[in-house]
């Protein structure tokens, strides 16, 4: 295979393997039932005039399987992270002390675990759409190869590499999902 369609592959691999990476990140961040600090990745919080991640003005931990501790490094922000808690609408509850935020994470119920698995799906829905976005791309950049004098049969060869490539991450996804899937229907 010449070096420039396997340039357009190697980018459409690593594309590709951005897309899986991206849901991978997305799907942590929605709960299964058991306290995760993943969860409250994407709060932010206002920290002296800037907007912060809430993992970078404070210490977030999960003593158990139900609690979620979160201990700000500068007291006089506590009463902001809990309002931005509050402010992400994800069904939580800060308890405030003074000193530590305590987040008690509910049991999910069924009707609740069924709304996860829909937006599970629409995540990886999107993640598929992009991976098929780059398989279209690659082959339109390889069809312009044909211009530029590759021989035909080389870029049959990266449209069918493409395609298998697409193949291999859509199935990922997949796997992905059911895995997620199973987690959040597991009472």
């Amino acid at each position: 295979m010449s070096e420039e369609v396997q340039l357009y592959l190697d980018d459409a691999r690593q594309t590709m393997n951005n897309a899986l990476v991206h849901l991978d990140n997305e799907l942590v961040k929605i709960r299964a039932g058991k306290a995760n600090p993943h969860m409250l990745d994407g709060i932010t919080v206002d920290y002296y005039g800037v907007m912060s991640p809430l993992s970078q003005v404070s210490n977030i931990s999960t003593p158990d399987a139900r609690t979620i501790f979160i201990q700000p490094w500068d007291k006089s922000i506590i009463e902001p992270i809990e309002k931005a808690i509050q402010k992400a609408n994800l069904g939580f509850n800060p308890v405030n002390n003074g000193e530590v935020i305590r987040i008690a994470v509910p049991p999910l119920t069924e009707e609740r675990r069924k709304q996860l698995v829909k937006q599970v799906k629409t995540e990886g829905e999107a993640a598929k759409v992009s991976i098929r976005n780059v398989r279209r791309d690659t082959n339109e950049e390889l069809k312009t190869l044909k211009k530029e004098g590759i021989p035909e049969d080389e870029i049959k060869k990266g449209e069918e590499e493409v395609q298998k490539l697409t193949d291999g991450f859509i199935k990922k996804v997949d796997e992905l999902l059911e895995k997620k899937e199973k987690e959040i229907m597991t009472v």
